[in-house]
């Protein structure tokens, strides 16, 4: 199992490059199977939940070819024929984001067999709101053995109001309309950056979508849907975590690549802290000179500050003079990482749904465990300012939403290793 092993203490200077985004990577890759036609993407970013994707694709029948040149990364995707509309326990145990497949094999196939999900043990992410949602549009689910079985002839366009924001909801049922039968109209849908982009490569299909980035978005359901090419978003998450590092650090670090318009709530909170950055058109420079203070941060649907960023932002809390209230408002279980930045000499008390940070506290080298994909990245952060050599457990993690974080941090600066076996 491999591991990290980082010095801290160095600043983190240069510049770093975004990969795309994995979080709209992945419903790119399900709306592949709405069409018989190849879909290109381009600009996907190199993590395990692509391959994930890639393999749980190819045991439906998909075509997938994943390529890996110096410009962008692009995958082809040719669903010409769907053999087995399922999606077996093996695959998707490792990674929530599978069940954005059933919303397209219920429009393409009429039928659909899909395991409950695994992935990040951050709480409970229930995916009753899918099935509600095609409920609505007429497919008749059961639940049996792990399964969700679902069936319709064909789907149907209803008005759908989500319970709750969800943004993998939004996207499963956003892909199931494309090719329902009249028009759909979700109400309280997700406005993530994500959710925009894979409604940008449905249109380039041929679907009618209106609206996606605002809570009300209209679908109106076409007959068929054509392959496409699509450049996959600058991953937002990525950029806002080298943010926080150049920050940490004191460093001088350009974050290139990526879209600024979708960090403003991240930026915004920085200079809260103290933090100076300088945007232009698809960078953003931060200059970690000036000492950090203490601000509150709560975690929101998007535009709000996003739960992604909340275990990173504690990392860079441990490092700012004065106390910060950390509030999570969507998982009830994303603290994890907390006890181990105490391992490292954080002053942290958690109540309940809040964390209050005391800063500054000096932070020395331990051995830490990552529990999940963010809280991977906050001990990196806590790493890099951290006196001694910190060794990390359980990246594979990291691997699943980073593409070579450490090959990227080596670039500017940082002293890490990872020791085990290399990814393939």
């Amino acid at each position: 199992m491999d591991k990290f092993v980082i010095r801290g203490g160095e600043p983190l200077l240069g510049t770093v490059r975004v990969s795309g985004a994995k979080n709209a990577a992945l419903p790119c890759m399900a709306a592949a199977l709405l069409t018989d036609q190849p879909v290109t993407l381009e600009n996907i970013p190199l993590v395990r939940d692509i391959e994930t994707t890639r393999k749980l694709l190819a045991a439906m029948g998909a075509e997938v070819e994943l390529g890996y040149g110096r410009a962008h990364h692009r995958t082809t995707i040719h669903a010409e024929k769907v053999a087995t509309p399922e999606a077996s326990y093996e695959l998707v145990k490792t990674m929530r984001a599978s069940t954005l497949v059933l919303g397209p094999l219920m429009a393409r196939c009429g039928r659909a067999r899909v395991s409950l999900p695994g992935g990040c043990a951050i709480g409970q992410r229930p995916i009753d709101l899918h099935i509600k949602g095609l409920e609505r549009l007429g497919a008749k689910i059961t639940q049996d053995h792990g399964y969700i079985e679902a069936t319709a002839s064909r789907l149907k366009g209803a008005e759908i109001v989500l319970d709750k924001i969800t943004v993998t909801g939004t996207e499963d049922l956003l892909m199931a309309a494309t090719l329902a039968e009249g028009e759909t109209i979700l109400q309280n849908a997700a406005r993530e950056p994500e959710v925009a982009d894979l409604a940008a490569l449905l249109n380039k299909m041929g679907a009618k979508i209106e609206g996606a980035g605002t809570p009300t978005i209209r679908v109106k359901g076409v007959s068929k849907l054509k392959g496409a090419k699509h450049r996959i978003i600058p991953d937002r998450i990525e950029a806002g975590t080298f943010l926080i590092a150049g920050a940490l650090t004191g460093g001088d670090l350009n974050i290139a690549g990526c879209e600024p318009d979708h960090l403003a709530a991240i930026l915004s909170k920085l200079k809260e802290t103290g933090v100076k950055t300088k945007v232009t058109a698809d960078c953003v420079r931060v200059m970690g000179d000036n000492p950090l203070t203490a601000a509150d941060v709560t975690t929101e649907e998007y535009p709000g500050f996003p739960t992604d960023m909340q275990a990173q932002f504690m990392a860079l809390a441990t490092q700012a003079e004065g106390a910060a209230v950390i509030t999570e408002n969507i998982f009830e279980n994303r603290f994890m990482h907390a006890l181990e930045l105490v391992r490292m000499g954080a002053n942290i008390k958690i109540e309940g749904r809040r964390a209050v940070v005391r800063g500054k506290s000096p932070l020395s080298a331990a051995a830490v465990l990552a529990s999940d994909l963010r809280a991977s990245a906050s001990l990196v952060l806590a790493a890099l300012v951290a006196d001694g050599e910190t060794i990390i457990d359980r990246v594979y993690h990291i691997d699943r939403g980073y593409e070579k974080i450490e090959e990227k941090l080596k670039g500017v600066g940082a002293q890490i290793r990872r020791i085990g076996n290399m990814l393939p």
